[in-house]
């Protein structure tokens, strides 16, 4: 582990998605980047799948200089009430202090209910979804897999490994034709993409 690296920030909450951070979230960590996860408390919280995770720290005590990511998961409880805005609320704090942000499926009508998607361009599942929000940056939705805008990665949930190659490329962990032959390894599983990432001494 890069002790000299500031820990990635993943939220934890009730009903959040397994599938959709994992591919990021794992291959932070096998760069060296330390994974801490995030709950409004220090409670455990069950996933979709059923996981029970005991978070590390609760929300109140995260601060944007003691991190050099914050990923937001999709949930159910993005939208069925108000439960997870303050993890909105501090995707603001971090975008304002220059932190990048990553959020997928429903975290991304979270961030938009936050106002922080009225003057960025942005994905998600559907731009309906989004509308649905009545945020007003309709038109810098973007119908593409994942899109990165000043520090903010958005994705909808079919597109893990999209998400995961914009968070991988911002943090710089692959680059260029690496980080193509990554996202064309899980995603499409080329199998000469492989040989490219052998080449570079990773997989």
């Amino acid at each position: 582990m890069n002790s000299s690296r500031k820990p990635v920030h993943l939220a934890v909450y009730d009903t959040l998605a397994d599938w959709e951070t994992g591919h990021a979230t794992a291959y932070l960590a096998r760069a060296g980047h330390e994974i801490r996860t995030v709950a409004l408390t220090t409670g455990p919280v069950t996933t979709l799948g059923g996981l029970r995770v005991r978070p590390d720290l609760a929300l109140d005590d995260v601060r944007p200089e003691d991190s050099s990511l914050l990923i937001l998961p999709g949930a159910d409880l993005w939208d069925t009430g108000d439960d997870l805005a303050p993890f909105a609320r501090t995707a603001r704090a971090f975008l304002a202090a220059g932190v990048p942000v990553a959020a997928i499926c429903g975290a991304t009508a979270g961030l938009a209910r936050e106002g922080l998607l009225d003057d960025r361009d942005h994905t998600s599942a559907i731009s309906f979804y989004l509308a649905a929000t009545g945020y007003r940056g309709g038109d810098r939705y973007v119908d593409a897999d994942a899109v990165t805008d000043r520090g903010l990665i958005t994705a909808g949930p079919t597109e893990p490994v999209a998400f995961a190659r914009e968070v991988l490329g911002l943090l710089g962990v692959y680059e260029g034709e690496v980080l193509d032959a990554w996202y064309r390894l899980f995603h499409d599983s080329d199998a000469e993409a492989y040989a490219v990432l052998e080449q570079a001494g990773t997989r």
